[in-house]
C-alpha cells in the first residue's frame, strides 16, 4: 500500500501528486504496512503488564522514601492518569521507541513505530508520541479513531508524524 512520503496519505496507485498535500510521487513509493488496531492494543496490553507488574513496583520500591516525600503513592491505572507510573511509563516508550523504534509489546507482535515518511524515529519524536499513551490514552486513542482513521494515527501519533507498522 503506498504512502505519501511527507504526510504520511495512502495514495492511490496511479498519484503522480499526493491528493493530500499535493507533493510529488517520487518514482520510489515507500511501502508501509500499517499495524492494526487489534495488534496495537494487544502490544499495548503487554506493555502494561511489563510497567505493572515489574518494572513499575521495582522502580517503587527502590524510590519509595522520595516518593513518599513529595507525595507520590503508588496506584496503576493502564488508561489514563497523572501519577509515578505514569512518568515511568512516558519515560519507558521514550526511550525503547527512542532508540529502537519499538517496545516489548510491539516486538513481540513484530511492529515498529516510524516517521510518516518511513524513516526511524528519534527520542524527541518518540517523547510526543508517547505523551498519549502514558497520560491520556482514552482521548488519545478515541480522536485518532475518529480523525485519522485511514493512516490508523492516535492523535499524538499525528501530531508527531509517526506510523505503526508491521515488520517482518
Amino acid at each position: 500500500m503506498p504512502y505519501c512520503k511527507y504526510c504520511g496519505f495512502k495514495l492511490p496507485n496511479d498519484a503522480r501528486f499526493c491528493p493530500n498535500c499535493g507533493a510529488s510521487v517520487p518514482q520510489e513509493v515507500y511501502e508501509l504496512k500499517l499495524a492494526d488496531w487489534g495488534e496495537r492494543i494487544l502490544a499495548y496490553l503487554i506493555d502494561a503488564i511489563i510497567l505493572g507488574l515489574i518494572v513499575v513496583p521495582i522502580v517503587y520500591m527502590l524510590f519509595w522514601p522520595l516518593a513518599y516525600f513529595v507525595g507520590f503513592r503508588w496506584t496503576w491505572n493502564i488508561f489514563a492518569g497523572y501519577g509515578l507510573s505514569n512518568i515511568i511509563s512516558f519515560l519507558y516508550w521514550t526511550f525503547m521507541e527512542g532508540i529502537y523504534g519499538q517496545s516489548v509489546g510491539k516486538i513481540a507482535l513484530k511492529m515498529k513505530v516510524v516517521k510518516v515518511n518511513g524513516e526511524p524515529t528519534d527520542i524527541t519524536t518518540a517523547a510526543i508520541e508517547s505523551l498519549g499513551k502514558a497520560f491520556l490514552l482514552p482521548v488519545d486513542l478515541i480522536l485518532g479513531l475518529l480523525l485519522y482513521p485511514q493512516k490508523r494515527q492516535r492523535l499524538f501519533n499525528y501530531i508527531s508524524n509517526t506510523i505503526v507498522i508491521k515488520v517482518h
